[in-house]
């Protein structure tokens, strides 16, 4: 009886599985988009969450927002912001500059200021430029 199950099993996967030559398929990247412009409270009461947003542009209808880099190192963040490109296939892009703004909550653990360092893109010589904001903290 076992042998039938396994059988049926593997029949039953061979006659449900994907072509991957199919001409419908598409494929994707992730790309760093540099941050245009973020809102950030001038300041954090120890212990409360707060809202960061922060805008960018996506060049078309193939870019979707997928995450944020979000490194930390002691009271330094360093944020960037990840869309997923979608290519190929029969999918069809609509190149336009679009406007998007995205938010992440952010939760004052810490007494000493923070460092906020939103990623802007790369320079002519190759080094990544970041947009810094400090944020101090208050104990009520």
């Amino acid at each position: 009886m076992k042998k039938y199950v396994l059988l049926f099993t593997v029949f039953t996967c061979l006659l449900s599985s994907c072509n991957i030559d199919d001409n419908s398929s598409f494929n994707y990247y992730l790309e760093v988009l540099p941050i245009e412009s973020v809102d950030v409270p001038e300041q954090f009461t120890f212990g409360e969450t707060y809202e960061i947003s922060m805008t960018y542009f996506k060049h078309s209808t193939c870019y979707q927002f997928n995450d944020f880099i979000y490194e930390i190192n002691g009271n330094e963040r360093t944020v960037a912001i990840v869309n997923t490109v979608y290519y190929g296939g029969e999918i069809n892009c609509v190149e336009e500059l679009e406007e998007v703004t995205v938010s992440f909550d952010f939760i004052a653990t810490g007494t000493e200021t923070y460092l906020f360092k939103f990623y802007q893109g790369v320079d002519d010589e190759g080094s990544d430029q970041y947009y810094l904001v400090e944020v101090p903290v208050v104990i009520e």
